[in-house]
């Protein structure tokens, strides 16, 4: 199951965390939102310890979606060594999202 972040949390999710950070960024009844969840928990099973998956709900959490100036959703947004990196497609199969990752480390 992919965790939760809020606001508060968030910078010390990222900073902490050892290995990249991939936000989803969505809101309830987002239908591709939610399609974007499937795909992520089963990329999730594959990179584990390689990547941590998160999500923010952006009608509870104001600030960061603000800071990356998020308008449409679902977003995701790649994380490295506590920085934002870069956006990632908001939408596609998992293979779509490893092989975006897999080209960000280049």
């Amino acid at each position: 199951m992919i965790g939760d972040v809020t606001d508060r949390g968030f910078d010390r999710l990222v900073g902490q965390s050892t290995v990249p950070v991939l936000v989803e960024f969505w809101k309830p009844g987002c239908g591709s939102c939610r399609a974007l969840m499937r795909q992520l928990t089963a990329l999730q099973a594959e990179v584990k310890d390689k990547l941590l998956i998160v999500k923010m709900n952006v009608e509870e959490n104001y600030q960061i979606p603000a800071e990356l100036e998020i308008s449409s959703l679902p977003a995701l947004a790649l994380y490295r060594e506590g920085r934002f990196d870069r956006f990632i497609g908001g939408l596609g199969t998992k293979e779509e999202i490893l092989n975006q990752l897999l080209s960000a480390q280049s």
